[in-house]
């Protein structure tokens, strides 16, 4: 008897016990219930992609995906480029975001004073400057530059702007050549500074020494050019 008087302050004790477990679980479900209910009833939007910085690395590359792109020259020294940057991130937003899927209009930007030669396949002559670029359709925007114009111009306002003649735009003939001559006057100047300031030449020197090299880079391919005509007046 004795035995079982002791016994029970020691079930009352585990009894105790086990109902505070329990009660704390059925807290800790019911807050991760409501924690769940929550979440699923307001889900977090997906933050829209902003600005795309594009280079001569990934220029095509990017561009050569089905959609149409509304592209901005710009320079860091522009002061006009820097006072509308935030209403161009605006306009990233806005069109880069789930309710502007349809008409797939993607906003980058180029810095056109590090990228020359980019600047000048698009005969870039000021800061900032747009385009709307549709494969090898292009129309630069020439109206008041604000936010809600250049939405308008990407989305249907384009269709009033006359395209680019492909001879002379950024993707025909002309605007490669331009973008060649670009890339090899500063592959010059790069060369010509690298004589005269890391190997000591004089200026003179340096000069020369280009001249010489430009001669028979354009020797060697005028021998090309002769080659190749030369056999294919034999077939014929």
């Amino acid at each position: 008897m004795n035995t079982k008087i002791r016994s029970l302050p020691f079930l009352r004790r585990i009894t105790f016990a086990s109902l505070f477990l329990i009660a704390t679980n059925l807290l800790s479900w019911n807050d991760w219930a409501e924690i769940q209910f929550v979440s699923a009833a307001e889900p977090t939007a997906p933050k829209a992609e902003g600005v795309i910085q594009l280079t001569a690395k990934n220029f095509d590359k990017s561009l050569s995906d089905g959609n149409a792109w509304l592209i901005e020259f710009y320079a860091p020294w522009c002061s006009h480029c820097t006072r509308f940057a935030p209403s161009y991130d605006s306009v990233a937003q806005q069109l880069h975001s789930a309710k502007n899927k349809k008409h797939k209009v993607k906003v980058a930007k180029v810095d056109g004073a590090t990228e020359r030669a980019l600047a000048s396949r698009f005969s870039v002559k000021g800061y900032p400057t747009f385009f709307r670029v549709n494969g090898w359709s292009v129309r630069e925007y020439v109206g008041h530059r604000s936010q809600e114009n250049l939405i308008k111009f990407a989305i249907e306002a384009y269709e009033e702007v006359e395209e680019m003649p492909f001879l002379f735009g950024p993707f025909g003939p002309m605007g490669q050549l331009r973008s060649f001559l670009m890339r090899s006057g500063t592959w010059v100047v790069g060369l010509y500074e690298n004589l005269t300031e890391e190997r000591g030449l004089k200026p003179l020197i340096a000069m020369a020494v280009l001249c010489f090299g430009g001669m028979v880079v354009g020797l060697t391919l005028i021998a090309v050019l002769g080659v190749v005509m030369m056999s294919k007046m034999k077939q014929d």
